[in-house]
């Protein structure tokens, strides 16, 4: 996007060491070149001459050493690009983008290209710290790790284990995602969620109800292959770079490409066709589409019949959608949605690719069922170049979502039934009831005990504190929070947030970097910064959004106080008094647990998604011979691992030894089950009232059973006859158990000997009658500009004890804000930053690049509102926040509608928060976070927040 070079008369957008260089008002290349930001002066602003001289002598001392190389992966978005860092001495000297790498081909972008600032950056926390008498005070790790401990231990006395909130990361390594939900199991409580819930909660809900797996079924690579691209809430090109290499290519091999969006972002100018829409009236612009398709018999009939239920009740509410009404709730006229319903249909197979614009609303489960629907009535699911690319957002939000740091889930999505914990349990090898008195003994709902209900998730952990006790269903309420690893400000409802934050007992903040949570409140004791490492200074594996599994290596030895965060479990567990439980089958030494025993130990028990053949060895390997995979079907050809998938997409089946290659293309059933085929997934049942919600003349290449069947268990194989072909100890393992539950892996090896996908062979269900609504249908935003519409598609009643917490729905919509907030608020990405941008904010390269937040306004309402680029502005939400932005004025927003990107803080509500920072470690550039005025609203299945569709007004500052 164009830089703003303008800034305020006094903008503080930059540290107090820059803006003494700078002044009042400067250009991009001017600030570039009086801060030093440039091949050797940038260091100067962060370090003192001792710190100099120190580099200085390093880099003599490295001119003659040996050069060695390390593999990672780039920390940021989830395509997965492989890093190769040069190590002199101990120090990262040098990167370049992996050229073997399947998945970058080479490239970098800004983000990606600067990530070894992130290993040596001086604004990092260097040691933990302590907010006492609002200073903040050097503490050893024992000093923070029994201060912290002795707090919690007497809040678990006094109010019980759910008083504790344990935040976690999309920036963990798989291992030590499973480590720290294994880590909140043991404290005691199911309060533990992480990024995934704001941003694809809803699509994993709504994907793994509809066809089995909540997850990208196909890959960035396989994009080479479609016929046609379509993005609905998705600007790849600035979220996810490098992956627009693979789009571009199915662009030129002919691919048609869509973009559907408010705004006409830097994927739409790759389009063949942009179709503009209001925000949060997806689910009409898909039915819109979809009337086209019926109209014209344009659907897949062969296709629906055998592989899809419910299609008829999807004809039903789509026929209600007609072109004018499409165009009245959504802005979108017949025309452009007749050529994008045409061009699906006319170039098959096509993708669909959808990001946070589509799940971030009060419907988003709802949005991301009807994209769903879309592919299946066009027969795009299941087939190279088609599928549902779901770009996720951080490197492991894929990894962390599977390896459960989820209030709702243990690892595998295994459920929080007493089978799924004997399961966990068995594998973990403690004693059942061990683990189920570490929880609280009284029941919340019913007589269901808390073990078993879903735990207060990150996008309410607000209301787990400013909530009357008693309409919280649990013990007490939050007295303790960590932010492990989290940006507070990619959460909305700011004002409540900080008065949270200041009700608090302790506040516990485990991060590389400072963050904004360390600043935005006005608390003056018991915060405690404790600096973790980056993922360059430790190991482990990561997977990328298309499910394929890498490993890092380590660049560098942590540096300054930072620890890996297995070795801050590892110390928190040892202070809290289950450490010997914890680490049981994990070898710990000097306090760092073992990664690859930890990778063992979930490849044990994640039978339901197939993280079971992936050892640590097999992703070692993969990463020696990345090169010899196909870049486009990521197969390997020839070498060591011919035929092999590349990080071998889950579900990987069977154990390490069975050899699965991965699967690279979710239910596709051209291939074997044993060389990466499926079917969709037997998880809904065999029959409803009457229907079959089996596949009905479809199964993978080389199935025995030519049928759809349900899930495999010991009974089943028994009455197929295929019992005897387990090993006496496989059947003593697998007796009473099924496809997921049977530790030896027995089950699912004999399974797909006969060519059968152990998770059997269903139809996918159009209908979810488990949820709120069954069918798809448009429920205008809380915060609606348009009153008639809210009359028409009201939202939901509101509801109690939903994810322990009553949600607010009706009687936040039936209040009329449209009259004084006039403006529909939406945000998004930049590709400068990453989440809530503290990390990138604090390199020296990237913060060149971008200076200062800002508003989007359309010049219309710019000139209506006697407003001019480089302005600043108030903007301020219908609940009363308030935050100050530069004015950006640009065609790209349509009139009435302005958006703001997410990756800024460190100001609040006007006011730098420069002062409150540990000294040296505030971010280059600060700014308002726009979800200071997002305001309430969650979905109605899951509770992710709604960023998308809000509203605002503008005023001159």
């Amino acid at each position: 996007m164009a830089k703003l070079t303008k800034t305020d008369a006094n903008p503080k957008t930059t540290t107090s060491a820059i803006h003494a260089l700078v002044g009042d008002a400067i250009t991009r290349r001017e600030f570039l070149h009086r801060s030093g930001l440039t091949a050797l002066g940038g260091a100067a602003l962060a370090v003192t001459p001792k710190m100099l001289e120190a580099r200085a002598d390093a880099r003599i001392e490295n001119l003659g050493a040996p050069v060695e190389i390390r593999r990672s992966v780039c920390t940021h978005c989830s395509v997965g690009c492989g890093v190769i860092a040069e190590v002199q001495n101990g120090i990262w000297t040098g990167q370049e983008p992996d050229y073997d790498s399947p998945f970058n081909l080479g490239g970098h972008c800004a983000k990606g290209a600067s990530v070894r600032e992130h290993g040596h950056g001086e604004r990092r926390l260097k040691y933990p710290m302590k907010l006492e008498g609002g200073k903040w005070k050097r503490l050893s790790w024992d000093e923070a790790i029994n201060e912290i401990g002795d707090k919690m231990l007497q809040i678990r006395e006094e109010s019980g284990p759910d008083s504790v909130f344990w935040l976690g990361s999309a920036k963990f390594s798989n291992e030590q995602a499973y480590l720290f939900r294994k880590f909140a199991a043991f404290w005691g409580t199911n309060n533990v969620d992480h990024q995934a819930r704001i941003c694809h909660s809803t699509t994993v809900a709504g994907v793994a109800n509809t066809w089995g797996y909540g997850a990208m079924t196909n890959s960035y690579n396989d994009m080479h292959n479609a016929k046609a691209i379509f993005f609905i809430g998705s600007n790849a090109a600035e979220a996810h770079p490098v992956a627009m290499q693979h789009i571009l290519r199915g662009k030129e091999n002919g691919a048609k490409i869509i973009v559907c969006d408010p705004r006409y972002t830097r994927t739409a100018a790759h389009s063949d066709l942009y179709v503009r829409l209001r925000p949060g009236t997806d689910v009409p612009l898909i039915w819109g589409m979809l009337w086209h398709i019926f109209e014209n018999k344009w659907e897949d009939s062969s296709y629906i019949q055998q592989r899809v239920y419910g299609m008829d009740d999807i004809r039903n509410e789509v026929a209600k959608w007609t072109p004018d009404e499409v165009e009245n709730v959504t802005g979108a006229s017949e025309a452009a949605v007749r050529e994008a319903a045409k061009i699906l249909a006319e170039n098959r197979p096509g993708t669909i690719v959808w990001c946070m614009g589509g799940t971030q609303h009060t419907v988003g489960n709802n949005n991301t069922r009807a994209y769903c629907v879309l592919q299946l009535a066009l027969g795009n699911i299941g087939v190279s170049g088609g599928g549902a690319n779901i770009f996720r957002g951080h490197d492991n939000v894929q990894g962390a979502t599977d390896l459960g740091i989820l209030s709702h889930t243990l690892p595998g999505y295994y459920g929080l039934s007493v089978g799924a914990w004997k399961h966990w349990a068995r594998v973990w090898d403690v004693d059942y009831e061990w683990l189920q008195k570490r929880f609280d003994s009284t029941p919340y709902e019913g007589d269901k005990s808390p073990m078993n209900t879903k735990g207060i998730p990150v996008s309410r952990w607000v209301d787990g504190i400013l909530e009357d006790k008693e309409n919280i269903a649990q013990k007490d309420n939050f007295r303790a929070v960590v932010l492990w690893g989290h940006a507070v400000n990619s959460q909305t409802r700011g004002l409540d947030m900080k008065e949270a934050m200041e009700k608090l007992d302790t506040l516990v903040i485990v991060d590389p970097y400072p963050t904004h949570a360390a600043v935005m409140n006005d608390r003056t004791d018991n915060t405690y910064l404790l600096p973790a490492c980056t993922q360059f200074e430790t190991y482990g594996s990561v997977t990328a959004s298309n499910r394929s599994i890498q490993w890092r290596d380590k660049v560098i030895e942590p540096l300054f106080e930072s620890k890996p965060d297995q070795i801050i479990m590892q110390k928190f567990a040892k202070k809290l008094g289950f450490d010997k439980e914890l680490f049981v089958n994990i070898k710990v030494n000097d306090e760092e647990p073992l990664i690859e025993d930890i990778t063992r130990e979930f490849n044990r028990g994640m039978w339901t998604i197939g993280y079971t053949g992936q050892s640590p060895e097999r992703l070692r390997e993969h990463a020696e011979n990345r090169g010899t995979f196909n870049k486009t079907t990521l197969r390997a050809e020839g070498g060591p691992l011919d035929g092999e998938y590349y990080g071998m997409p889950w579900p990987c089946w069977g154990t390490p030894e069975n050899k699965h290659p991965g699967t690279p293309i979710l239910y596709d059933t051209s291939k074997k089950v044993a060389e990466g085929g499926l079917a969709f997934r037997a998880r809904f049942g065999v029959e409803r009232e009457g229907v079959n919600l089996l596949a009905e003349d479809s199964y993978p290449l080389g199935s025995e059973i030519r049928d759809g069947h349900p899930e495999f268990t010991a009974d089943m194989l028994k009455q197929l006859g295929w019992w005897d072909e387990l090993t006496p100890d496989e059947k003593v393992a697998a007796e009473g158990k099924n496809w997921k539950t049977d530790l030896s892996g027995g089950i699912q090896r004999v399974s797909i000997n006969h060519g059968a996908p152990p998770f059997g062979n269903a139809k996918a269900r159009a209908v979810v009658w488990t949820f709120p609504d069954p069918v798809p249908i448009h429920r205008e935003p809380l915060y609606s500009p348009r009153r008639d519409l809210v009359q028409k598609y009201p939202t939901y009643e509101d509801r109690r004890s939903f994810y322990r917490l009553p949600t607010r729905y009706q009687s936040v919509q039936s209040t009329d804000h449209a009259a004084r907030y006039p403006l529909v608020h939406t945000s998004g990405r930049l590709v400068e930053y990453e989440g809530g941008g503290e990390e990138s904010r604090s390199n020296r390269w990237l913060a060149e690049l971008q200076q200062q937040m800002f508003v989007e306004i359309n010049p219309a309402n710019a000139n209506d509102l006697g407003i001019k680029n480089g302005q600043m502005v108030w903007m301020e939400g219908p609940e009363g926040a308030r935050i100050k932005v530069a004015a950006f004025i640009t065609p790209r927003v349509e009139r009435n509608v302005v958006f703001t990107p997410f990756h800024f803080g460190g100001w609040f509500q006007g006011k730098d928060l420069l002062d409150k920072y540990p000294e040296g470690a505030a971010p280059y550039v600060r700014g308002e976070a726009c979800n200071t005025i997002f305001t309430y609203g969650y979905d109605s299945v899951t509770q992710m927040q709604e960023t998308k569709a809000s509203l605002c007004r503008i005023d001159a500052a």
